[in-house]
């Protein structure tokens, strides 16, 4: 049997191709700067921030000029990937959970770390944070700085309050306290920096060893922040006996820290926890 003749030319099933193909999406603004900001990261953290804008863009497969109509400089790019991947996931319902008084200290500890854990030890994150710190940018000092005013001075007070020791009030949260505690959350960044970049084995899951470690740390820094303490009063008193006062009331500096030191050292045991180990 005979086929037919088509009574298509080319030219007219190439009009009709192009008239039945599907028109691609145009991204909106604030799409597309998305876009480019989630490229961003993931160039980033592969090869360091010595890579260029014009790398970036021969990847996304755009021009760079289009990269500076969302992202003035590379400077501005940088501090738009810090803001989206470690302040923009920050979760402001933390800050609630660590203060809940309601909720036992070890409870709390172990819920935040748990749950930061899941953002911390994703591979940009790491990874982006040790290759600002090699190059000496301010990613690493701003974030340290957050991290100390929203997790650990208000945990050091948490352990304070929930171990009667003094109130930051009345002494407020020194240098050897926060550095106390760095040792514990340190060793939390370092378990993930051991999974995600150094791939080796880390000998527990994740829940397990924040659980060991909270453990560890309500076990042994109570009391060292007892003796922290005591040592700054002694030393107060220390200081107070050395300097000049005024002639009319010469014991008041003295007396003063001769109550802070017997405060202090009335408390150097902590009492017993509330939370349960």
């Amino acid at each position: 049997m005979r086929r037919p003749n088509s009574t298509k030319t080319p030219a007219k099933a190439k009009a009709e191709a192009k008239e039945f193909k599907p028109k691609r999406s145009r991204l909106t603004h604030e799409a597309r700067k998305e876009a480019i900001l989630q490229e961003a990261i993931s160039y980033f953290s592969e090869v360091g921030f010595d890579g260029g804008t014009r790398e970036l863009a021969l990847r996304m497969g755009v021009k760079q000029p289009l990269l500076y109509r969302f992202f003035p400089s590379k400077e501005d790019l940088v501090k738009n990937v810090y803001d989206a991947v470690y302040i923009g996931r920050w979760r402001h319902d933390w800050t609630r959970l660590l203060s809940d008084r309601s909720i036992p200290l070890r409870q709390r500890l172990i819920e935040f770390y748990e749950e930061y854990a899941q953002i911390m030890f994703q591979p940009e994150w790491i990874r982006i944070y040790l290759f600002s710190g090699l190059r000496g940018m301010d990613i690493n000092k701003q974030y340290i700085s957050f991290m100390e005013e929203n997790v650990l001075k208000r945990m050091c007070e948490e352990i304070r309050i929930d171990s009667g020791l003094p109130s930051v009030q009345d002494i407020p949260i020194t240098k050897e306290e926060l550095s106390a505690f760095w040792v514990f959350h340190g060793g939390v960044f370092y378990f993930g920096v051991r999974r995600a970049v150094y791939k080796v084995e880390v000998h527990a899951d994740i829940g397990e060893f924040i659980r060991l470690s909270v453990d560890v740390l309500l076990a042994g820094y109570p009391s060292s922040a007892a003796r922290i303490l005591l040592e700054q009063a002694t030393r107060t008193k220390t200081s107070a006996r050395r300097r000049p006062v005024a002639a009319d009331n010469p014991g008041q500096a003295l007396t003063a820290a001769d109550d802070e030191a017997r405060t202090i050292a009335s408390e150097t045991h902590p009492r017993r926890r509330k939370s349960a180990l």
